[in-house]
């Protein structure tokens, strides 16, 4: 059974059924599933050379790159653990992952050697090997990742059922939260998650072998890599990457190469849609448009269709990946909602009493249990129990639910705030000052009230020209809103500091209000 849920053994079956079909356009060009299978092969073979067994981790720093996958597929086919690191960290955010994960190898892009230069890597405790992909620098703290992939090529690594993945709940990646209440935590995935949620994302994007899905999603984060690559590897697709996003890059790839599935978060479709008309290509050969990572608006999702991108929902997490969907269909259906649970996992409401909501429109905690639910946090059995309670994924979001089954989104369990004894969820006063013809983007936190407990304070980017006064804005929240969940305190922002996929990290804005 084993086999069958792991990607590297898809990898090696499409290898066989369909050697010569494209498996990774990159920018160094193309492979396909025969090459892509024989680069795995090699780099499965020097880990071994250097000594990774079974459960050791292997660390990357890398862009969307073909490195990155053959990697992914090397560990799968030993049984090391793959931990995938943001490249955008800074050094102390990335010393704090390698002291937590403890890797056996760190694979470092040239470009990126600058971060973790203040590190020594080579004095590191425990022992560490670094790999550099590219060319590298003097000194010798690096050896070079492609001369010893190079001195593998056409080699096979030794497999034993104790020098291999044999259990489908064995960890096969560890992947890091985007850290938007503090430190990240490592999410252990195991084959079996990789597998059931590789069939959730068959059906929602409807894949077959024939797709071309093109992938500017970071593969750090499970959106590229978990919901994208991974489901079309299963599929024996073609994965088109992007190292970094760009728009008119985007545009010109999806006509050339006829891409016909994409996903993207808020922020990229709105870059998207800032190209101007006449500089935008031909999208006729896209089929599935999906959008996620955070709240949607009905006017962005509008938006996306009158330019071509008629767009599907999708909510997950890094412990579950999709967890929840809309079809284009039910998006225009059900303005607001993040759709109905996925095929593959059971999802309900937990209320504030510990009993299952009951009622439509009720509010509760997302918990979500079934084989797309992580392991455990590594190294971290405190927030693993209190995160997997009663043997439910305690998601953070708070929601509701319509008669129907179809979820809405009112905000995350650690962002609600309690004025005057009143639950306020902070994404339902920022719904109603998205339709603030002066408002861009807000974000809602609570802060401390000496009579009410806590207060809302809102942060507000204005549209481009556009100069509302604080008096306004709260004026505005009092047409629409009941007197408690009505901000009391307004700053204006030029932008707001973010994770890497554009998600607001909210802690951060009340800090450097105070600090301002």
């Amino acid at each position: 059974m084993i086999k069958s849920m792991n990607v590297a053994w898809w990898v090696q079956r499409w290898a066989q059924l369909n050697p010569h079909k494209t498996a990774v356009h990159h920018a160094g060009g193309q492979v396909s599933y025969a090459e892509l299978h024989a680069r795995s092969e090699s780099v499965a073979s020097w880990l071994q050379a250097v000594g990774i067994e079974k459960g050791d981790r292997v660390a990357v720093l890398l862009d969307n790159c073909l490195e990155f996958i053959e990697l992914y597929l090397a560990c799968a086919r030993l049984g090391a653990v793959f931990v995938p690191f943001n490249f955008r960290l800074a050094a102390p955010e990335i010393s704090y992952l390698l002291g937590n994960c403890r890797p056996r190898l760190f694979v470092i892009r040239e470009t990126l050697t600058h971060k973790v230069a203040p590190m020594a890597l080579k004095h590191h405790r425990p022992p560490l090997l670094a790999a550099v992909v590219g060319q590298p620098a003097d000194g010798g703290e690096f050896i070079s990742y492609d001369a010893q992939v190079a001195a593998h090529a056409g080699q096979k690594p030794f497999l034993t059922s104790s020098l291999a993945p044999a259990d489908p709940e064995e960890p096969q990646v560890i992947m890091y939260t985007s850290g938007t209440t503090g430190h990240p935590k490592g999410a252990v995935l195991t084959y079996q998650k990789s597998f059931f949620n590789s069939l959730n994302a068959g059906i929602f994007f409807q894949l077959g072998t024939d797709d071309v899905m093109l992938i500017i999603l970071p593969l750090y984060h499970s959106g590229g890599l978990f919901i994208q690559a991974t489901p079309c590897l299963y599929q024996g697709a073609t994965l088109l990457l992007h190292p970094r996003f760009d728009a008119r890059l985007a545009y010109r790839d999806i006509e050339r190469r006829r891409v016909s599935k994409f996903l993207g978060v808020p922020t990229v479709y709105r870059a998207l849609l800032e190209v101007p008309p006449v500089q935008r290509r031909d999208l006729s050969s896209l089929k599935v448009c999906a959008i996620g990572g955070e709240q949607v608006t009905p006017e962005l999702l509008r938006q996306c269709r009158q330019a071509g991108f008629t767009a599907r929902q999708v909510m997950g997490q890094t412990e579950t990946s999709i967890l929840l969907w809309a079809s284009e269909e039910e998006s225009l259906k059900k303005p607001g909602s993040v759709g109905r649970p996925v095929f593959h996992a059971e999802v309900r409401l937990l209320g504030e009493d510990g009993r299952f909501v009951a009622e439509p429109g009720q509010v509760g905690e997302v918990v979500v249990r079934g084989p797309v639910v992580m392991k455990e946090y590594w190294r971290d059995p405190e927030r693993s129990e209190r995160a997997l309670a009663g043997g439910w994924l305690h998601t953070g979001d708070l929601a509701r639910v319509d008669d129907e089954g179809y979820y809405y989104l009112v905000g995350r369990f650690r962002d609600m705030y309690i004025s005057g004894g009143e639950n306020v969820y902070p994404a339902e006063v920022e719904r109603v000052l998205a339709a603030h013809p002066a408002v861009a983007e807000a974000a809602v936190v609570g802060e401390p009230h000496e009579t009410w407990g806590e207060v809302g304070h809102c942060f507000v980017i204005p549209q481009p020209g556009a100069n509302p006064s604080a008096e306004e804005i709260i004026a505005y929240c009092r047409q629409h809103l009941a007197a408690f969940k009505v901000p009391r305190h307004v700053t204006f922002c030029q932008q707001f500091p973010r994770t890497p996929l554009g998600k607001v990290r909210k802690f951060l804005l009340l800090e450097e209000n105070r600090l301002a």
